[in-house]
Formats: structure tokens, C-alpha cells, sequence
């Protein structure tokens, strides 16, 4: 969809922007991408190639304002978007401080900064430079931290209209049940996402976007697609994933295949963990770790192994040709770094629906200057 206005001309340019998720979904919807910052240099290649945009590999504390600036050029409407790392703010993380496993001072221990800095940072750009329009996505739990408060509360005092919600990602074609915060703020008008583009009676399944991938063996890549590869099985696992069911539990599995902590009632808690995803539903929240059998809810609704890394993908709505590796020697391919960045990803397909908003609401103002 391209409903941009031919009076204005807004650029995007993505801070955090990683493999390019976000900018994806905000290309499709039919702006133009000018450039993307992350620190992580392995992102460049999947950036650039798929998004045809440039890629500037820095630590955002350490690139000025005035470069952000200059990057807009000719465009009249600087539209400047991010999802900066969610660590500090997930479930995951506030579970572990509450066992002390991980900090929760205001400082981090190894760089002796706020823990919030990299929302602090993005604030300070926008300050700096005054964006027409500016979205931040991020993980629910943001909401309750006084660094929110703070963001929403300063960007209403620099004169945005500020709106934000929860989503859920099925209800815009995501097939995960993935829930993120998505702020959008305009000095032009109100800004708000488009309303949901789905319903649970036609949620995008498991089923509508993997399943007519080739079968591979646990251990195994298919020759075409060197991302389309999953991981090794050990014994143990191999016998447990046999004895799996969509949807089921660990405990569907004989005595001597379950694990000491299952018999724990903090083991208890967790029966996702070494479960097959179902072919009828929207699949789990496809975190930095879904490549592994053991890291969640993860196994292949029939085949007996774990997601590959392209059915990762795909359920983060990246298109099955997008590309992430410049060599296809499968030699390269590192899981883990891989697996971080599709996880860590926003889904483009939420990129798209924000994209969508954004190009609507520059509609309506078009037609409102033009009436006045």
C-alpha cells in the first residue's frame, strides 16, 4: 500500500534498527527509508540489502544529533523511529531481579550507566533535532517504568501529540502471540496505529506460513536454503521430541525422558518448555533462543526437531527471501548470532501497519492544509 502524499516528503530514519524488521515493514508500507544506526555491525548486510538503505554502525551515545540531522536531507517530514533494547523491561529480566540473578539497581554494574540510557539517548536525539513524527516499539513492561513516564511526559512538553497502546501482534497479521507497546507521537495531529487488520477468526496460523517449507531432519539443512537448517538432537532430546504432542507438555512424555527440576514445583511452571508449537494456531513469541528444542515452546508441530532459522523468520513475518547472510557456505552460519537477531527483531508485518498509520495521518493533514 502507497498512500504517500505528494506535498510532503518524509523520510524514515531508524535508530536500533538491527536486521531491518522495522524498516522492512515501514518500505512496505511505501516510505522512504533513508538510513538505519545500530551498534551491531553483523547487521549491515541484511540491512542494506534488504532495504536498500544505508547502514551506520555506532554506539548512538557516541553519534551526534547533527548527523541524525543532516542524514534527512531534502525531506520536509523527519520521521524518526526505534526499539531500543527491551532487556531491562522484559518479563524475563524481572523475574531474575526479583531471584537476584540479575541487577536491578539504577546503575548496570559493568557500564556504570542508567540502565534506561538507550531510552535516554533516543529522547536526547529527538530533543535535539525535533522529528515531525517519532514511534518507539518496545516490550509491554516499559509502561510501568518511570523512564516512560519521563519519554511521553517530554515529548508532550516539545509539543507531540502523544498516543500508545499494547498490540497484539495476530491482530495485524503477526502468526505469534507476541504483545509489544507501540508509542506514536506527531507535532502535526493526532496520530494513532490503524485499527487491528485481523481477527481471532482469521489469525495467521503456524500452518498458513511454514508449512509448505521443505522437511528437514533435526541436525540438518535444506540444499537451496542454507538458513533453512535446524538444530542437532541429542538422544535424549530426540526420544523426548517423539514423544511430544502439538500443544502438549512435558508431561506427556514416559518417566525416565522428564528432567529433576520437572519434579519441582518451580519446574512446574514451565510445561511450554520442550513443547511442539500447533499447526492451527499462531505460534509462541519467537524469542533470541527459539532455534533450540529446549528454550521454549519450539519444536516443529510434526517433524521431530526445532524450529530452523528461517521458520523463525518467516513467523516474525520476514518474507521467506529475505536475506541475512552475504556467504552461503553454511560453515558461517553461527545459530546463536543469527537466531539474536531474528528474535530481537521487529515483526515487519507490525512495521507495516505502523507505516500504514503513518502515511494516513500525513494524508489527513495534506487535506486539512489544503482545505485551510
Amino acid at each position: 500500500m502507497n498512500t504517500k502524499s505528494e506535498q510532503y516528503t518524509p523520510g524514515v530514519v531508524d535508530l536500533f534498527c538491527g536486521v531491518g524488521g522495522l524498516s522492512f515493514g515501514l518500505k512496505e508500507a511505501g516510505l522512504d527509508i533513508i538510513a538505519g544506526l545500530d551498534i551491531n555491525g553483523k547487521c549491515k548486510f541484511s540491512y542494506e540489502s534488504n532495504n536498500r538503505a544505508c547502514f551506520i554502525e555506532s554506539d548512538l551515545t557516541e553519534y551526534p544529533s547533527e548527523k541524525i540531522a543532516e542524514l534527512f536531507g531534502d525531506s520536509n517530514i523527519k520521521i524518526l523511529v526505534g526499539c531500543a533494547p527491551c532487556q531491562p523491561f522484559s518479563r524475563y529480566a524481572k523475574r531474575y531481579q526479583k531471584e537476584g540473578l540479575l541487577y536491578d539497581k539504577e546503575l548496570h554494574p559493568k557500564t556504570n550507566k542508567s540502565r534506561y540510557y538507550l531510552i535516554e539517548e533516543f529522547l536526547r536525539i529527538i530533543e535535539d533535532i525535533e522529528p515531525e513524527i517519532v514511534s518507539l516499539e518496545n516490550v509491554p513492561g516499559i509502561m510501568k517504568e518511570k523512564v516512560f513516564e519521563d519519554f511521553v511526559s517530554k515529548l508532550d512538553q516539545l509539543g507531540y501529540l502523544v498516543s500508545y497502546s499494547i498490540v497484539y501482534c495476530p491482530d495485524y497479521g503477526v502468526p505469534q502471540n507476541r504483545k509489544r507497546l507501540v508509542l506514536l507521537a506527531s507535532k502535526l495531529g493526532r496520530l494513532e496505529l490503524i485499527p487491528p487488520t485481523h481477527s481471532p477468526e482469521d489469525y495467521v496460523t503456524v500452518k498458513d506460513v511454514i508449512y509448505n517449507l521443505p522437511s528437514i531432519e533435526a541436525g540438518a539443512e535444506n540444499e537451496s536454503d542454507p538458513m533453512h537448517r535446524s538444530a542437532m538432537l541429542t538422544d535424549i532430546n530426540l526420544k523426548r521430541m517423539k514423544q511430544s504432542k502439538p500443544g502438549g507438555t512435558w508431561r506427556d512424555w514416559d518417566e525416565e525422558l522428564r528432567l529433576k527440576c520437572h519434579s519441582k514445583d518451580s519446574g512446574k511452571s514451565y510445561p511450554s518448555v520442550y513443547g511442539r508449537m500447533e499447526w492451527d494456531k499462531p505460534s509462541p513469541t519467537i524469542t533470541t533462543q527459539f532455534y533450540g528444542y529446549g528454550n521454549g515452546r519450539f519444536g516443529h508441530p510434526e517433524q521431530d526437531r526445532a524450529l530452523s532459522l528461517r521458520e523463525g523468520a518467516i513467523l516474525q513475518t520476514f518474507p521467506e527471501e529475505y536475506q541475512f547472510i552475504e556467504d552461503s557456505n553454511v560453515a558461517i552460519i553461527k545459530s546463536k548470532e543469527l537466531g539474536v537477531q531474528i528474535g530481537n527483531a521487529v515483526p515487519p508485518k507490525l512495521g507495516e501497519a505502523i507505516g500504514i498509520s503513518i502515511l494516513k495521518h500525513l494524508e489527513v493533514f495534506s487535506n486539512d492544509k489544503k482545505a485551510n
